[in-house]
């Protein structure tokens, strides 16, 4: 796992501690099916089953690094999977909320936390397009599935100075964008390339076909 963190992470540009710290702490492993966890600790996103995946260690950091987070922040994490990226959100943040689409990921992600002993995130079965009004606004939003452009409830439901971390883009073709809210709007960039599943939405699914 440190190995991972050195070579995959410290050694590219992920460069803020919380994030080194968090990747180092929180076994990957846990969070693969085991048939696959010879291969935990490889730079690659691999299948979790529902035709979903988990992402890339470096994908991870570089999301959560760019989500600029601290221990006051209070996080929604829309795509929960095996529970992974919302793991290692806990590990820096206040709060996490964590929102997925599959009702059987998300118990066994619940499952999952639990036993690593991270009491500091809610687990909700839904639409992560449409966020959790309840809890916003969020100091960051990261989305860990395709969108061809940033949901408006996502957008709406950050706090001023908060971000989005978001893939943009069709099936195929995604830029790892960035969208932090200002006192006027919003000013977005890009972090480079990536490949992601799309977001389980119904509206984003309609802005595909």
């Amino acid at each position: 796992m440190r190995k991972m963190v050195r070579r995959h992470l410290a050694a590219r540009d992920i460069t803020d501690r919380r994030v080194l710290a968090a990747m180092a702490s929180i076994p990957r492993a846990c969070f693969v099916p085991p048939h696959l966890r010879d291969q935990a600790y490889a730079d690659t996103p691999l299948p979790i089953g529902y035709d979903q995946t988990i992402s890339q260690p470096y994908i991870v950091a570089l999301m959560t690094q760019e989500a600029r987070i601290n221990r006051h922040s209070l996080v929604l994490d829309v795509g929960t999977g095996t529970g992974y990226q919302t793991a290692i959100l806990a590990k820096i943040a206040r709060h996490v909320w964590s929102m997925e689409r599959l009702a059987a990921l998300s118990r066994e992600a619940e499952w999952r936390l639990a036993s690593l002993g991270i009491r500091n995130a809610t687990l909700i079965i839904g639409d992560g397009a449409l966020g959790h009004p309840e809890a916003a606004p969020f100091d960051a939003i990261i989305v860990s599935a395709a969108s061809p452009k940033p949901p408006r409830p996502l957008l709406e439901q950050l706090a001023v100075g908060g971000r989005l971390v978001i893939p943009i883009g069709d099936r195929v073709l995604q830029d790892l964008t960035i969208v932090e809210r200002t006192d006027t709007g919003h000013r977005q960039h890009t972090a480079g390339p990536c490949r992601f599943v799309p977001l389980l939405s119904v509206e984003a699914f309609a802005e595909y076909d």
